[in-house]
């Protein structure tokens, strides 16, 4: 856990976006608690994944939520410009592999354009105020770009290729590789995390973890995919939070990052309480 301490730090401005989600609000109430003189601007398109009532209970006067897109390059420049942000915290995405299967348009569009016109708008925003130091741009990704593992391999880490196997991953590598090549082609200070699966505080019910927890407490068939013998690994939502402050703070611009857990859980365990 990251030991934090405001007022040995300057005053940061966040753009958190996707910041009404489930990972996204995470982090927005555990920088709230630990950095209460920085200011959040949360931007959001409250769609099924998007919740105001995730973050009641903030200092409204440190975290304003704006409801908006993220591809909305007017928007985006007037809160990267007009709020002086010097960290943009990317969460926003579609993520639903399943969602992406039947509709991978919207995915293309969120988190391959949508993350594009973050990197252009911050870029330009960076450009005029003469390339400060302290500004980053840190991008959430998932460890699912990596594509899949068998029982006996090793797990991911940053310098794993990439594989993605879905349009959700893929949209996801793609908006990755946007990241990277800002930092090398521009020199904008950017960030990343690939991390595994979160679970926590403000799960969005389609999700595994909650989606079986409420079907056996309503008497429900539970889901499995394929023979249920997959293996997914799983990082609590805070301490993920945690890593992504560490990054921000103490990792060099383009140095990659894997955030993952020691938590696996084998689909098919799900089908045990039942079965008595």
């Amino acid at each position: 856990m990251v030991i934090s301490n405001s007022n040995l730090r300057s005053a940061r401005c966040l753009l958190v976006t996707g910041g009404a989600g489930f990972i996204g609000s995470n982090f927005v109430h555990y920088w709230n608690q630990h950095y209460p003189s920085d200011r959040l601007i949360v931007l959001d398109a409250l769609t099924y994944a998007g919740n105001r009532a995730n973050l009641v209970g903030l200092d409204e006067a440190q975290v304003q939520l704006v409801e908006g897109d993220i591809c909305d390059r007017a928007l985006v420049d007037s809160l990267v410009t007009g709020k002086k942000i010097d960290t943009v915290v990317h969460f926003a995405a579609e993520s639903h592999v399943d969602r992406s299967i039947l509709a991978p348009d919207a995915f293309v569009r969120t988190n391959v354009v949508g993350t594009f016109t973050l990197l252009e708008a911050f870029r330009q925003h960076w450009l005029t105020q003469k390339q400060p130091d302290h500004f980053r741009f840190h991008h959430v990704s998932t460890d699912e770009v990596y594509g899949s593992l068998n029982p006996d391999d090793p797990g991911f880490n940053e310098t794993t290729p990439y594989a993605p196997n879905s349009p959700y991953s893929a949209s996801k590598a793609g908006s990755d590789h946007l990241v990277r090549a800002y930092h090398h082609t521009y020199g904008l200070p950017t960030l990343m995390t690939n991390c595994s699966n979160n679970y926590g505080p403000f799960h969005f019910p389609e999700k595994l973890i909650p989606l079986m927890c409420i079907n056996i407490l309503m008497g429900k068939p539970l889901p499995v995919y394929g023979d249920g013998q997959n293996v997914r690994d799983w990082l609590y939502v805070k301490d993920h939070c945690s890593a992504i402050d560490t990054v921000i703070h103490r990792a060099e611009p383009d140095q990659p990052t894997t955030s993952a857990a020691t938590t696996k859980l084998k689909i098919s365990i799900w089908s045990q309480p039942c079965a008595a």
